[in-house]
């Protein structure tokens, strides 16, 4: 699973995610609410840890614009205010959860494991595309110049982790544990053998979009 988290405080920021990468997470870190946005532009992460009181742009303002852009990422507040009127704001803004500083780590990996299970809320329209194809999310179908073709629910998985980065390379690790998760022992020839599948249903359709082997590292959707 990969975090961005977003937290001004140096030490606290360094903490974290150090405690978070000894979990087994993949985390990129920042410390104000415009880079946060421009990390957020990729579509590779698949929780958000947000501290309300940043610079150039405030935690609810960074949580607002992600919100109206249809960015569904689930999203953690972190913050030292916690009233009442505080707590609410946040999540009609479209966190999915609200946590007060100071706390304690294992409460934040309770709050992680309890937001990341929950089932995400896909629109019926929603689908990614590339080139000449298109992924529809809701009924796992990809199109083509020449026709449309069912995949499975792995395959779908990993296909939507490639389109949500398009030419960017994707490490085994991360495939990985986007498609089986942190704590499987899938052995890494599942993976391989996925790749094949996607790359036949590509053929299928009359794709020109192609998923390249980058060698020692992992794969790339071009």
């Amino acid at each position: 699973m990969r975090i961005l988290l977003v937290e001004d405080d140096e030490t606290l920021n360094h903490s974290l995610a150090f405690q978070l990468e000894a979990e087994g997470f993949l985390v990129d870190t920042c410390r104000d609410g415009e880079e946060a946005l421009y990390y957020m532009e990729e579509h590779i992460h698949d929780l958000v840890l947000l501290d309300r009181m940043l610079p150039l742009l405030s935690g609810t303002q960074v949580l607002e614009r992600m919100r109206a852009q249809g960015d569904q990422t689930p999203v953690i507040l972190i913050t030292a205010l916690g009233t009442l009127d505080d707590k609410v704001t946040g999540l009609d803004l479209g966190a999915d959860d609200y946590l007060v500083k100071p706390f304690a780590f294992q409460e934040l990996m309770a709050r992680i494991r309890c937001v990341t299970r929950r089932p995400r809320k896909l629109l019926h329209h929603e689908q990614l595309s590339l080139g000449n194809i298109t992924y529809r999310l809701a009924d796992n179908t990809l199109t083509g110049p020449l026709c449309t073709c069912s995949v499975s629910g792995r395959e779908g998985n990993l296909l939507e982790a490639f389109l949500r980065s398009p030419g960017q390379t994707l490490s085994r690790t991360l495939l990985l544990t986007k498609v089986w998760g942190m704590d499987s022992d899938v052995e890494e020839g599942n993976l391989d053998n996925y790749i094949h599948f996607l790359r036949r249903r590509l053929k299928t359709v009359g794709s020109s979009v192609r998923i390249r082997t980058v060698r020692g590292v992992g794969y790339c959707i071009e």
